[in-house]
């Protein structure tokens, strides 16, 4: 963290000569006045940061405001995870978890290297949660998967949905659906969310085709694709200041780990 106020020139107790006098008043009327400063948020996933400023009283407001490229360009929290590998339900008539093995894109978005299945967020708020499963049937009658969210291992209420498949197409040649599903999920720090599901038949899978060059140049088909995208709040609506006291305040973030977050500040009282 670092910190940097703006210090004008003040007269004395006693008073000043005209040139002084008139140096404040020139100042103050341009908007330069001795109340404000510029901090760094802390890093490494913290989420808070402490200002010190003796011009901090009991009862001051304290207004922050991104002033650089980094502060006004950080997102709010998100996530992009896949899987680079097919999935089989263990059984049918069993719920299985989808397992993801790919980050490709993530802000405040974690897993915990132990459970595959587990996606977690740093940041308590609203998210929107989607996933893209690209089923396929494999057997020669049409079938189904349904698939739900959970929040902490929990089932989430109302949130399932069934995907019917068709018959393969013939040995070797299985039908194919993408099954789609978006939902906002209220969650809070560290909580973290899974994919879950059920197949009418074994034969239902999750499956991942690598790139191809022929006959067509394509990238690889991954088997699932996750997104969590925070929509609570905007990307500074998320800092403000949760305590203070004669001397410092608090300020309560987004989990960060951006460095040169930069806000100034401004002390009224």
């Amino acid at each position: 963290m670092s910190h940097k106020r703006d210090m004008y020139r003040k007269l004395p107790f006693q008073g000043g000569d005209p040139r002084q006098v008139a140096e404040i008043v020139n100042n103050l009327v341009e908007g330069k006045s001795n109340n404000t400063g510029h901090i760094e948020l802390n890093t490494g996933w913290a989420t808070e940061t402490i200002l010190y400023d003796e011009r901090i009283g009991y009862n001051s407001i304290i207004l922050l405001q991104p002033v650089n490229t980094t502060s006004q360009t950080v997102a709010l929290p998100y996530g992009e995870i896949n899987s680079t590998t097919g999935q089989t339900a263990p059984s049918t008539g069993t719920t299985a978890v989808v397992e993801f093995d790919n980050i490709t894109q993530s802000n405040g978005i974690y897993q915990d290297g132990t459970n595959a299945s587990r996606i977690y967020v740093r940041d308590a708020g609203i998210y929107n949660v989607a996933y893209s499963l690209q089923l396929i049937n494999t057997t020669n009658d049409g079938q189904y998967a349904d698939v739900w969210f959970r929040i902490n291992g929990t089932d989430v209420a109302d949130s399932a949905s069934r995907f019917g498949l068709p018959a393969r197409k013939s040995s070797g040649d299985p039908s194919e659906l993408i099954g789609a599903m978006n939902i906002f999920l209220d969650l809070e720090a560290d909580d973290y969310i899974e994919v879950a599901g059920g197949v009418s038949d074994v034969g239902v899978e999750l499956w991942y085709d690598g790139a191809q060059s022929s006959p067509f140049v394509r990238p690889a088909i991954p088997s699932v694709i996750l997104t969590l995208d925070m929509i609570s709040g905007g990307s500074y609506g998320n800092v403000y200041i949760s305590s203070q006291t004669k001397g410092q305040a608090t300020i309560t973030h987004f989990a960060n780990n951006t460095a040169n977050n930069e806000y100034g500040y401004v002390i009224i009282g």
